[in-house]
């Protein structure tokens, strides 16, 4: 059967057997960690294109990283707290009502992204001498992170537009846009890095154009593709979507208080976990900046090295969130939990081949990103400390996921903080001294492990309680 088939009998309420069950999870997760790796490519060729100009220009991007992902983890949240909303909808069949509620989150998620974009100009003068990086990579810095903040509203819209197809069963369009939007920051990123240059294909020689622009380049490539597949996704999702189009009728796009309450206890707490949590990867920055430029970058590379390992499973976390909130939305707990059962084992069993690929394959990873032999040799060590904690990993992001589904966030938002504040960065903060930037990611190595027992923990308790698990849950 069809994947749209398959949501066919969530939503009414006819009975699934385990291959069916594992196909649609199998369907729903393909495209959306196609979607995740895309983003992953743009950030190596982002890196790669941005390492080729030494190490200081690397380590200028390194330096804002973790703030420019608090900055989209904020945006995320928000488009979260409408898009489980619009999973609930749709799995209860009330088409209509998903449509109200993707109307009023496009006002709130412009208004926010607006909110956010001014914010982070203000602060992009200020922000590298804040996280204690060397003067001489703090003008590039400022001017990344203030192309990327002058960019959020559109962020904003990127994130609600492919939450809204992703939860109403579409993962095909948002996973085709994020790979031509990695094809067309190929493109930007050629004419805004370098400067016009000889270049030679298949014996012909002729002269790329180019502004040279380095690291500023880089920043405004990666928005330019960015802003053009928001819009694109944005369109579609209004204008094509078969449950979310806006041509069915007119509606308001004035929030409403019951739909705002809604997303803010969905997506609060996930604004909040983000914010710490991107704060404590801030904190580790500053652990990391006194260990050097080649650290810093070392650092920041090994971050989108693990990332190919990693971002696989946030797909099948979109997966779990859309299955199970559809289960919740057409009042199937039994359901519910074979999904969670399905995605969970799926995801870890996804991430623990990438884990054992990544500890194969990390010198050419590294050789990948960057030229520098002291970045690379530092970038080895820490991927193949990280692959051991990609199983647990897998379980902490994917049982999240199921969380989300049901509109559980703020316990689990906790649980993360927990793990991230008293786990890695203690341990951090007492291994740097002594190892160097290895020590540094074996207290994430610790954590993540760590973290993943904590959620498994949860989930077996919420599938199987009672009074307080998801049987008792209430759209």
């Amino acid at each position: 059967m069809k994947k749209d088939s398959l949501l066919d009998l969530v939503r009414t309420g006819q009975p699934m057997t385990g291959g069916q069950q594992i196909r649609l999870a199998a369907a729903l997760s393909v495209p959306a960690i196609l979607a995740q790796l895309s983003t992953i490519v743009m950030e190596y060729i982002d890196a790669a294109m941005v390492g080729s100009l030494g190490a200081e220009a690397s380590a200028s991007i390194g330096l804002v990283a973790t703030t420019t992902w608090l900055f989209g983890g904020l945006c995320s949240g928000v488009a979260s707290g409408f898009s489980v909303q619009v999973a609930h909808r749709v799995g209860a069949r009330d088409n209509k009502g998903a449509r109200s509620v993707l109307r009023q989150g496009m006002t709130s998620a412009f208004l926010f992204g607006l909110l956010l974009a001014v914010i982070g100009g203000s602060i992009a003068p200020f922000l590298p001498g804040w996280l204690g990086g060397d003067a001489s990579i703090q003008a590039d810095a400022t001017a990344y992170f203030f192309i990327f903040a002058v960019s959020i509203p559109f962020v904003d819209f990127f994130y609600l537009s492919a939450g809204m197809l992703r939860c109403s069963g579409n993962m095909i369009v948002p996973a085709v846009l994020g790979v031509g939007a990695c094809a067309l920051d190929v493109v930007t990123n050629f004419f805004f890095i370098y400067p016009t240059r000889p270049f030679h294909l298949l014996g012909a020689s002729f002269m790329m154009p180019g502004l040279g622009l380095g690291v500023r380049g880089a920043a405004l490539g990666s928005v330019l593709a960015f802003t053009i597949s928001a819009a694109v996704m944005t369109g579609f999702l209004v204008l094509r979507s078969k449950e979310l189009r806006l041509t069915h009728e007119r509606g308001s796009f004035i929030p409403q208080k019951k739909t705002l309450l809604r997303a803010a206890k969905i997506g609060v707490p996930m604004m909040l976990q983000h914010t710490v949590m991107c704060l404590a990867q801030i904190l580790t920055t500053i652990i990391v900046a006194p260990l050097g430029v080649f650290a810093i970058a070392a650092n920041s590379f090994a971050i989108t090295a693990e990332s190919l390992c990693y971002m696989p499973g946030y797909g099948v976390s979109e997966a779990a969130t859309t299955l199970v909130g559809q289960s919740l939305g057409a009042g199937r707990p039994e359901l519910m939990r074979r999904f969670a059962v399905v995605t969970v084992g799926l995801g870890m069993a996804v991430m623990t081949f990438m884990g054992i690929v990544m500890y194969i394959c990390a010198p050419l990873m590294m050789s990948l990103l960057s030229p520098v032999a002291e970045i690379q040799a530092l970038g080895i060590e820490c991927l193949r400390i990280e692959a051991w904690a990609e199983p647990m990993f897998a379980a902490a992001i994917v049982s999240y996921g199921v969380f989300v589904g049901t509109g559980d966030t703020f316990k689990p938002s906790l649980m993360n903080l927990l793990s991230m504040w008293g786990v890695r960065l203690t341990l951090a903060a007492l291994l740097a001294p002594t190892y160097g930037l290895a020590g540094v990611w074996i207290a994430m190595c610790v954590e993540l492990c760590f973290r993943g027992i904590i959620f498994l923990i949860r989930l077996c308790y919420k599938m199987y309680h009672k009074k307080r698990g998801w049987a008792a849950i209430k759209v």
